[in-house]
């Protein structure tokens, strides 16, 4: 049976892993009767209101002075069901390839490309569980904005990612970092072969939930035939 290792980064779109990203990912492996372990790094976040507050002066200085931080891991237990490991406890050897879902936490919480943009790093335990990945020769998988998080840390060896429109800001800044990038539709799959990478646009383009679903059972599909 097939293990799959998933690196959730919190727990929300704005601020965390996207769920129904995460969901969608999870379903597509479970619905190929494989398993999946969920894994997280620990390390305090801003959280982000993921409703459109009123855009009053008084409103927002009440905003950035309350602003209230939670913990990446414990707030990645919400969609792991508890059923969550420290990202420290990750090995290559245990697991037929590594997957991280979308949603803002992989560009806030994993690295800082919210922030950075194309000067931005990728913190030392996700950075090190994608090498030792990449040189054990083992897949990775990738939705959303979480692709970029590969292109920081393995995009000097050339790999091919999708981040939706092959012209849009993300793509740009990934192929300033050496990826080739790929348009992609929302159900569509990028495959990079020669380096075992396998991403979907999901949200970066997607405006319905199915599609969503669609594109993570595309992803697992492709990686099934890689596997």
């Amino acid at each position: 049976m097939k293990k799959i290792a998933i690196i959730l980064s919190g727990c929300g779109n704005r601020d965390g892993s996207e769920l129904q990203e995460s969901l969608s990912l999870m379903l597509a492996i479970d619905r190929k009767g494989w398993q999946y372990q969920c894994f997280a790094p620990e390390g305090m976040f801003e959280v982000v209101p993921h409703i459109d507050l009123p855009e009053e002066e008084d409103e927002e200085e009440m905003r950035l002075e309350d602003t209230e931080q939670r913990d990446i891991f414990v707030e990645s237990a919400r969609i792991a069901r508890g059923d969550l490991l420290p990202i420290d406890d990750y090995v290559p050897a245990d697991y037929d390839c590594l997957a991280l879902p979308g949603g803002m936490g992989a560009a806030r919480n994993l690295s800082t490309f919210a922030f950075d943009g194309p000067q931005m790093t990728v913190i030392d335990s996700v950075a090190d569980a994608l090498l030792a990945t990449y040189r054990a020769g083992k897949p990775i998988m990738a939705m959303c904005i979480a692709p970029m998080v590969l292109a920081k840390v393995l995009g000097r060896n050339g790999i091919e990612i999708t981040l939706g429109a092959a012209d849009n800001q993300a793509s740009q800044i990934a192929a300033q970092l050496g990826c080739k990038t790929q348009g992609c539709k929302a159900t569509e799959v990028c495959v990079d072969s020669d380096h075992k990478i396998v991403t979907t646009p999901a949200y970066m383009v997607a405006t319905r939930i199915s599609e969503i679903f669609d594109g993570a059972e595309n992803m697992v599909t492709a990686l099934e035939k890689m596997l």
